[in-house]
């Protein structure tokens, strides 16, 4: 079985690549840079600086783009995060349409940014988008990838939430001022906060190309979100730290802009389809989560 990963050298992408090899996956993965990411990758992985090298696979899995979080949001780089994801996705529809056998399944990423800032509201697949930026960034990533269906591929639109892992991700930008003990929420902190475990992730991928009726929008999210000031509390008892001092939403929105919005308004976020379909987590506890990748870290 054959696998073509975009997006394939970043956080999620650098665990999956792994994961589908021991599975007994041929894995290709596209990047534009082709020796930055054969150094972070299994020497198994085959490496191509874009699709048109490759001439078959079983299974697509599209998670390229440029980082949402850590830069302001100004008009730029707003065009760089729609371009990163929907030409990329774009290639690989036109790809797939010149191939005489297509792939099986494109699991293709989106994000929980779909359901634009919301309230205490729970959030399952079937809610509607929002209007934000963010929103509509999310929305026409999916809209770029349906197209997929109409050639005969099962298409699922994986809305991931905070990835939560070692060695990476929003949680290692967050190590650092916790260790000092100057960890703490996020605004006033009750904003909801939806999370997955890095493993859970790349388990809930490998299930998907599994699942062969399952198609349309998954919630890539643990089924526990918790308010922004638990999640705070809960990553300082895991490194035994105290974590009261907030970071003021005047002071994100200031260095972000409309991302420090996001970080903000929060959601609560269900993986409803997913649970529906029997999938079971890992780590669908915050305590849990963060005791696996930082407790070993906590002295």
């Amino acid at each position: 079985m054959q696998a073509l990963i975009t997006g394939g050298s970043g956080f999620i992408g650098q665990a999956l690549c792994p994961a589908l090899l021991a599975g007994g996956w041929q894995v290709t993965v596209v990047s534009r840079d082709i020796q930055a990411a054969a150094r972070k990758l299994p020497g198994a992985v085959r490496v191509l600086a874009d699709v048109e090298g490759a001439h078959s696979a079983d299974a697509v899995i599209n998670l390229a783009g440029a980082p949402l979080a850590g830069r302001r949001w100004n008009d730029a780089y707003k065009q760089t995060l729609r371009e990163s994801r929907l030409r990329t996705t774009e290639d690989l529809l036109a790809w797939m349409e010149t191939l005489r056998v297509r792939p099986a399944v494109l699991v293709s990423g989106s994000a929980i940014g779909y359901y634009g800032p919301c309230d205490d509201t729970p959030l399952a697949e079937s809610a509607p988008a929002g209007s934000d930026f963010g929103a509509q960034l999310a929305a026409d990533w999916e809209a770029a990838a349906l197209p997929a269906r109409e050639l005969g591929v099962r298409t699922v639109l994986l809305r991931t939430g905070v990835v939560l892992g070692g060695g990476g991700g929003a949680l290692q930008q967050l190590l650092t001022p916790y260790r000092m003990g100057l960890g703490g929420p996020i605004g006033d902190g009750n904003q909801w906060f939806s999370w997955i475990h890095l493993d859970d992730i790349v388990r809930l991928i490998l299930w998907l190309l599994d699942q062969a009726t399952l198609h349309g929008p998954v919630n890539g999210t643990a089924p526990t979100p918790v308010r922004q000031k638990d999640f705070a509390t809960a990553l300082g008892r895991a490194l035994h730290r105290p974590a009261l001092l907030p970071t003021p939403g005047f002071a994100l929105k200031a260095a972000f802009g409309e991302m420090g919005q996001m970080l903000i308004d929060g959601q609560r976020v269900i993986p409803a389809r997913a649970q529906g379909q029997g999938f079971q987590f890992l780590y669908p506890d915050i305590d849990n989560a963060l005791d696996q990748i930082v407790g070993d870290q906590a002295g």
